[in-house]
């Protein structure tokens, strides 16, 4: 049984993973739901609370396990902190990313360009600003890590989007430098995380460092 640390998106709770949750289930893959405060206060203090969510969590597995990290949106940004706050990286095992803005998002621009007492409000919005990106540490190569996109624009605001896009963030936007993997699926951002498909290839990864067998 593989361990992992669900973390979800952008104003959204530990609930929002229950459907993925349950379905890694049917891969073997044991999980552990967290809230993050994701919405009005900036990324860093997410990132140090995953980290001593994981800090405490490596002390109750056996020698042989390593854990997990899988995110969805924003979640995967935290992810990205941890990695880079981590001393010790030999109990942290392959991480995925599911729509992850990780070159950031021009909805983030344009919430800040149009409704800037919005952005001031709602902080983690600051990192997920295309101008902020390279705030975000990169990739450590030592921990493998794979990206899914989305390709569906089902969502009213994804149509200011011209690029490929889920309905909040775009393709491009979710692939970077250093990706072990990275594949592109028909779901939009608010759905991508609670198909089924998306679980086994999540699983995929997981287990092999490749979301395709």
């Amino acid at each position: 049984m593989k361990k992992a640390i669900l973390i979800h998106g952008y104003n959204k709770n530990k609930n929002d993973m229950l459907v993925l949750q349950e379905n890694l289930l049917t891969y073997k893959i044991q999980t552990i739901l967290i809230d993050l405060p994701l919405t009005f206060r900036p990324i860093e203090e997410s990132s140090t609370m995953l980290t001593n969510y994981f800090t405490q969590a490596i002390q109750s597995i056996r020698d042989d396990e390593k854990i997990s990290l899988i995110g969805h949106s924003s979640g995967g940004l935290v992810i990205r902190y941890l990695i880079s706050l981590l001393k010790d990286l030999s109990k942290l095992d392959r991480c995925v990313f599911i729509a992850t803005p990780n070159q950031g998002t021009l909805m983030a621009d344009m919430a800040f360009k149009w409704m800037k007492p919005i952005s001031r409000i709602y902080k983690t919005l600051d990192s997920l600003h295309t101008a902020h990106r390279d705030r975000i540490p990169n990739l450590n190569p030592a921990i493998e890590v794979g990206a899914i996109a989305g390709s569906k624009n089902n969502l009213l605001l994804g149509k200011l989007l011209k690029a490929e896009n889920d309905g909040r963030i775009e393709v491009n936007s979710v692939h970077m430098e250093g990706l072990k993997d990275f594949i592109i699926v028909p779901y939009g951002h608010k759905e991508i995380h609670y198909q089924t498909v998306t679980a086994r290839l999540v699983s995929n990864f997981i287990y092999t460092g490749k979301f395709l067998r």
